[in-house]
């Protein structure tokens, strides 16, 4: 068995261009609603105190190479937004209070739960372990929250509010996990269905099956 060359979470790259596992500080995002009562938009600022860059890096470093080159004649290769995962400061997180500034209270972890993040045993969660030398707290994503930043954007604010970069496999991990949740799928609950189905089947072979209900346990992990 070969050993691993990895020995750290993180790296700090000097590339000139964005990395899948980039992990920013301080970026402001653009949010924008419709009022109740108009179809006038309202638009509005969200700072995230800390992104992580999820789209793959194959897409991000076709999407630069083919920006570099002066002949360019098709752009099939451009990236028009990058997908980012906001992460939270895991104390803040624990109290519920990581989203206090956009006037939300979310769940308190503690003990055994917040005991099943850490260990990336959440499917929701991904948790990261922090590294002072790069500024990088203990801090936890959320795969319910993502946004996607314009690509020139992101690259006019990423010199300055760059920190540090997953490592390749702690990259690779973190985008599998989030496109696991993401695709999750939500199953009928059957029992009740095939119970009722077995009825009908003998009174009346001609009534219809009743329709599919979801279980919504199913889908979300929080039950």
């Amino acid at each position: 068995m070969f050993l691993s060359k990895i020995d750290s979470m993180y790296v700090k790259h000097t590339s000139k261009r964005i990395c899948q596992g980039d992990i920013l500080r301080k970026i402001d995002v653009i949010v924008w609603n419709i009022k109740d009562t108009s179809n006038e938009y309202e638009i509005s600022e969200a700072n995230l105190p800390y992104i992580i860059v999820i789209t793959q890096d194959c897409d991000l470093e076709w999407d630069f190479n083919n920006r570099s080159e002066p002949a360019t004649v098709k752009h099939d290769k451009y990236l028009q937004t990058i997908l980012v995962c906001p992460a939270y400061n895991a104390e803040e997180f624990k109290a519920g209070d990581h989203l206090k500034s956009n006037g939300l209270k979310m769940n308190e972890w503690n003990g055994n739960g917040y005991k099943q993040i850490k260990q990336q045993n959440h499917a929701r969660f991904h948790f990261l372990e922090q590294n002072q030398a790069l500024q990088v707290p203990h801090l936890i994503v959320d795969f319910k929250h993502y946004y996607t930043i314009p690509r020139d954007v992101l690259y006019k604010m990423h010199a300055e509010h760059y920190l540090a970069t997953f490592n390749k496999l702690f990259r690779e991990s973190l985008s599998q996990r989030f496109s696991n949740y993401l695709s999750r799928i939500g199953l009928p609950e059957l029992k009740k269905r095939i119970d009722s189905e077995s009825t009908l089947s003998i009174a009346s072979p001609s009534v219809a099956s009743p329709p599919h209900v979801f279980d919504k346990s199913q889908c979300d992990e929080e039950q």
